[in-house]
């Protein structure tokens, strides 16, 4: 079976209408765009990636590069989790991903779920660079494996890398580096159930905050089976954490989360929908 060395490459610029658009685009299997979308009542340009083959296959590998400029606001999201397939003969994949916003730009990403299957092997590394007085939200979500086919904790390793900057400066440097079974065992211990799935959020705003109003308001999130908790970055970022019982509970979290967020920053208005 032949591997693939997808590309994605987007830059979006202000238009002197106010409107975003992507002035440069550019993709190659697995990744896919569908038609941009303007949200004229957040302002705000969605862009959806699509994975048009069956998932990740070991050898692939994939790397997305997306820079918004000044002014301009975007949303990216997926319509669909993203599969890692089993893998033999010790074969892997792996995924680099740079987000680049400047000052007064605002990105949001929020793709569905990563979900390793059994036997599975995949090394992401994202990079975040954001000027000083640039906004963004990054969502990542995590299932244990196929539910449904009672794969989870199934899968051999795991490996998520990132890296923040923020005006330059270091702002968050981490890594997860887990087999299924060593995070099965971790979720036992918090007692979150065997279908505990994940978020990890990252929140970097255009001015410094320390007391924002919202933070109240999400920690009380954190009941009923989700463990959720709030840290304070260096600057004007914040880390976000949440542990929930099962999928749907991960998402009607995520959802909430995002709502108490829009309240604050009406760019997250831009509905995950397309129309």
């Amino acid at each position: 079976m032949s591997v693939l060395a997808g590309q994605l490459g987007l830059r979006a610029t202000r238009q002197a209408d106010g409107r975003t658009v992507l002035a440069e685009q550019f993709f190659q299997a697995p990744f896919h765009l569908s038609k941009p979308h303007w949200d004229p009542d957040a302002e705000v340009l969605h862009v959806q990636v699509v994975n048009p083959t069956a998932g990740i296959l070991a050898g692939d590998a994939l790397r997305s590069e997306v820079t918004v400029e000044a002014g301009a606001a975007v949303l990216i999201s997926t319509p669909s989790a993203t599969r890692i397939f089993k893998m033999d003969d010790g074969g892997a994949a792996t995924s680099t991903q740079h987000w680049q916003v400047a000052a007064g730009g605002w990105l949001e990403v929020m793709p569905e779920p990563l979900v390793p299957h059994r036997g599975s092997r995949f090394h992401q590394e994202t990079t975040v660079e954001a000027e000083a007085g640039a906004g963004l939200l990054l969502i990542d979500q995590l299932m244990p494996g196929r539910l449904a086919h009672g794969e989870a904790w199934q899968w051999e390793r795991l490996v998520l890398g990132l890296t923040v900057r923020v005006g330059g400066e270091l702002i968050l440097r981490e890594r997860f580096d887990q087999s299924g079974a060593a995070l099965k065992a971790l979720s036992e211990f918090h007692a979150t159930g065997p279908e505990a799935c994940f978020a990890n959020l990252l929140l970097v705003l255009p001015e410094v905050d320390l007391a924002p109003a919202w933070r109240a308001e999400v920690q009380r999130l954190h009941a009923e089976g989700v463990w959720l908790g709030v840290t304070a970055l260096r600057g004007s970022a914040w880390s976000l954490r949440i542990v929930a019982p099962g999928p749907i509970r991960l998402r009607d979290t995520l959802a909430s989360v995002r709502a108490i967020f829009r309240k604050a920053y009406p760019r997250l208005g831009c509905s995950l929908r397309r129309p």
